[in-house]
C-alpha cells in the first residue's frame, strides 16, 4: 500500500503550522507579523495617493481600483494554496487568455454565451489537470512545467483566435464590467474575490485540508508518511487554479466586452507578486489569506496612484518587479540566512 492510499489523513503532530495556529504565543509576537506591516504599508500608500490627488479616496476611485484588480485577485487565491505546498503556477495568465479565447470563439460560432462559459471553465479545469498531472503525479518541477504550459496555452489561444477580436457579447452581462454592485462602489469581480477569499480563508485556516496543505509545504516527506495524500492534494489544487483562472478569463472578457488571444499577457507577474507580498513563503508552509487580501489592496491602490500621476506602464512594471523582490527577500530573510549558514557549515566540514 502506498502512503497516498492510506485512510489516515491527520497531518504530522510535530509539524509547526505557521499562519494557521498561533495559539499560546505572547501578544507582542502576535502583533509583530507580516500582516501588521502590510496594514501600515497600505495606510502609507493611501496617504501617498491622497497627497497626489484630492480625489484618491473617493468612491469612484475605489471602484476603478477594484475593477482593475478583480481578476488578478481571483487568480491569486488558488495560487496562494499552491505556493504554500512549495510549488508554483506561472501559467495563470495564459489560462485566463485561453479560457477567454475559447469562450469568444464558441460564442462567435453560434454557441449560447452560457454554453461558451461552461466550455471555458472545462478548458480551465483540463489545463489545471495537465499541470497537476505533470507536477503531482510525475514529479516534475512545477516552475519548468508551468513555464511550458504558459507558452502552450498562449500558443493555443493564438492558433484559435488570432488575429480576430471577438465582440458582441450580451449587454446584460458586459455591464458587470462597467457598473458597480448596486448600492456600492465595488466591482462585481472584486465582490466575487471577497466571497472566495472568505471560503479560501476558512479552508486554509480552519480545516484539516488547510493543515495538510501547510504540512506539505513544511515537511512533504513527513506529511506523506503520516498519511497526507500529498499527490492528490497538489493535483486538486492545480485543477482548482485552472478553474478559477478560467473564471477570471470569463470576467476579463465581459469587462472588456471583447476578447483577443493576448488577453491578460503579463498578469502572472502581478499575481505572483501579490501572493508573495501577502507573506506566503516561496519555500512553502507559511502564509495567510488575509495577507493576500491586504497585498491586493496595496498593489491596487499603488498602481492607481501611479496611474493618476501619469507614470508610464513600463515604470509601473519596474515597481511591481521591485515589490516582488522585496516580497521574496524580506519575509524569507531568516530562512535564506539559515540555508546560507547550513551551506557554509557543510563547506567547512573537512573531507574524510
Amino acid at each position: 500500500m502506498t502512503p497516498d492510499s492510506t485512510t489516515t489523513t491527520k497531518p504530522p503532530a510535530t509539524a509547526s503550522y505557521q499562519g494557521v495556529d498561533d495559539g499560546g504565543q505572547p501578544l507582542w509576537r502576535g502583533l509583530v507579523r507580516w500582516e501588521t506591516a502590510l496594514v501600515f504599508v497600505l495606510i502609507a500608500v493611501l496617504i501617498f495617493g491622497s497627497a497626489q490627488s484630492s480625489d484618491f479616496l473617493n468612491g469612484s476611485n475605489f471602484f476603478y481600483i477594484s475593477l482593475n484588480m478583480g481578476e488578478i485577485a481571483i487568480m491569486a487565491l488558488p495560487l496562494t494554496l499552491i505556493v504554500m505546498t512549495g510549488e508554483i503556477d506561472l501559467s495563470v495568465a495564459s489560462m485566463l487568455g485561453l479560457s477567454g479565447t475559447v469562450m469568444g470563439s464558441l460564442f462567435h460560432d453560434g454557441w449560447s454565451v452560457w454554453a461558451a462559459m461552461a466550455a471555458a471553465l472545462a478548458v480551465g479545469a483540463a489545463g489545471g489537470a495537465l499541470n497537476g498531472l505533470l507536477v503531482a503525479k510525475m514529479g516534475l518541477p512545477s516552475i519548468a512545467v508551468t513555464i511550458g504550459t504558459l507558452t502552450l496555452f498562449r500558443g493555443l489561444s493564438e492558433i484559435v483566435l488570432a488575429p480576430r477580436t471577438i465582440t458582441g457579447f450580451p449587454i446584460s452581462l458586459t455591464k458587470i464590467g462597467v457598473m458597480p454592485v448596486q448600492g456600492t462602489q465595488i466591482a462585481w469581480s472584486a465582490l466575487i474575490f471577497l466571497v472566495l477569499a472568505v471560503v479560501f480563508g476558512v479552508v486554509l485556516h480552519a480545516t484539516s485540508m488547510g493543515r495538510s496543505i501547510v504540512a506539505i509545504g513544511l515537511q512533504p516527506e513527513a506529511a506523506r508518511f503520516s498519511g497526507v495524500r500529498v499527490d492528490r492534494i497538489k493535483f486538486g489544487l492545480y485543477v482548482v487554479s485552472g478553474l478559477f483562472c478560467a473564471l477570471a478569463g470569463i470576467l476579463f472578457t465581459l469587462k472588456n466586452s471583447s476578447v483577443s488571444y493576448d488577453a491578460g499577457t503579463g498578469l502572472e507577474l502581478n499575481v505572483v507578486a501579490i501572493v508573495l507580498l501577502g507573506g506566503v513563503s516561496i519555500f512553502g508552509g507559511r502564509g495567510t489569506v488575509i495577507g493576500v487580501v491586504l497585498a491586493v489592496a496595496i498593489v491596487g491602490c499603488l498602481q492607481q496612484a501611479l496611474t493618476q500621476m501619469g507614470v508610464q506602464p513600463e515604470v509601473q512594471n519596474i515597481v511591481t518587479g521591485a515589490l516582488l523582490l522585496v516580497s521574496v527577500v524580506v519575509p524569507n530573510g531568516g530562512e535564506l540566512l539559515r540555508r546560507a549558514r547550513a551551506r557554509t557549515r557543510r563547506g567547512a566540514v573537512p573531507a574524510a
